[in-house]
This record gives structure tokens, C-alpha cells and sequence, in this order.
């Protein structure tokens, strides 16, 4: 186990673990490394179960991205294909209802997002890995990423927009997360 320490101008320390099982220190400028090895000290039984708790998340998550195998040029290229036949009726159907247009469509194997939305040259990516979920929690990600080229930000417009365009997109974004988490 590593712990890493940074100063800060706060007022107290904290930890946090991170996904490798390292633990992050944060701690006032200032503050003598004795008294933040004693702070960690007295927190080993939380770094422990954290560290545990962290470790099953992460191997939960490796395992469901692992039910796709895309280790070679050949299995991403077949899951694009896939993808791509269940993706674009979606597109061209909530595309002209939204009176949109996405500039292209391209698919990667990203673990980090789901889909992304580039307002500015007006493309969209999604994420292979999409295979792994219902069609209904996927045409969410499309609706969500179709409705970024209406607004940017997830502010109240772009709330009200999804309410408008897939009205369970609450429903199938916590679908979409207790999947993958589980």
C-alpha cells in the first residue's frame, strides 16, 4: 500500500483510497508528517475495509467489462458492426424528432463513458462496450448524447430536454449503473 500525501491550504486532514488501493492523504500546509503518520495510523481498520471494499468494486466492474472481449483489431471491429446495426435506427429516429444531426457516428472501445458528444465539430462516440447493456439503456445514451448538441451542459434545459425525448432516462441510467456495479 502506498500513501500518498499532499498539502493543501485546509483546514484538516482526510483520506481517501483510489482505484489502485492506494491511499491519498490531504493535509494542511504545515502540518508535521508525524501527526498525519498518526492520523493514518489510527484510521488502519477504514483504510482496510475501504481498500477491500474498493478492490470488489473494481474487480465487479473488470468482470462485467470482461463479458465483451475486445483484445484484438478483429473482436472491436465485429463489436463496432454490432453496435453500429442497433445504434444508428436509434440515431436517425430520435435525430429527426429532436431536429438534429450529429456531423458522424464513430464507436470505441472506451470503459470511461458511455458515449460523448463533441458540440463543437458535432460528433458523437459511444463506447463498444454498450453491447453489454438492454437496448432501452442503450437508446438512453443516444437520446443523451443527441440532446448535448441542443445543450452542452447537464443543466435544467438539458434535464427537461431528456424528460422530453426518453422519459425513463432516469430509469435506465440507474438500470445502466446497477449493471455495471454489480
Amino acid at each position: 500500500m502506498t500513501i500518498q500525501i499532499t498539502y493543501r491550504w485546509t483546514r484538516r486532514l482526510s483520506l481517501r483510497i483510489v482505484k489502485n488501493g492506494d491511499v491519498h492523504v490531504s493535509a494542511p500546509v504545515g502540518l508535521s508528517r508525524k501527526e498525519i503518520e498518526r492520523f493514518v495510523e489510527s484510521h488502519r481498520e477504514w483504510i482496510a475495509e475501504a481498500r477491500n471494499k474498493t478492490l470488489e468494486r473494481e474487480n465487479r466492474r473488470a468482470a462485467f467489462y470482461g463479458q465483451l472481449p475486445l483484445n484484438t483489431k478483429a473482436q472491436v471491429i465485429e463489436a463496432s458492426q454490432r453496435l453500429k446495426t442497433l445504434i444508428e435506427p436509434m440515431v436517425e429516429h430520435h435525430a429527426k424528432e429532436m431536429g438534429v444531426k450529429p456531423s458522424v457516428i464513430r464507436f470505441k472501445p472506451t470503459i470511461s463513458r458511455w458515449g460523448q458528444c463533441d458540440v463543437k465539430d458535432r460528433s458523437i462516440s459511444f463506447s463498444t462496450y454498450l453491447l453489454l447493456l438492454p437496448e432501452w439503456c442503450i437508446e438512453h445514451v443516444v437520446v443523451h448524447e443527441l440532446c448535448h448538441l441542443l445543450e452542452p451542459s447537464h443543466n435544467a434545459r438539458f434535464h427537461s430536454l431528456m424528460d422530453k425525448y426518453y422519459p425513463r432516462w432516469r430509469e435506465a441510467r440507474k438500470e445502466t449503473r446497477r449493471l455495471c456495479r454489480s
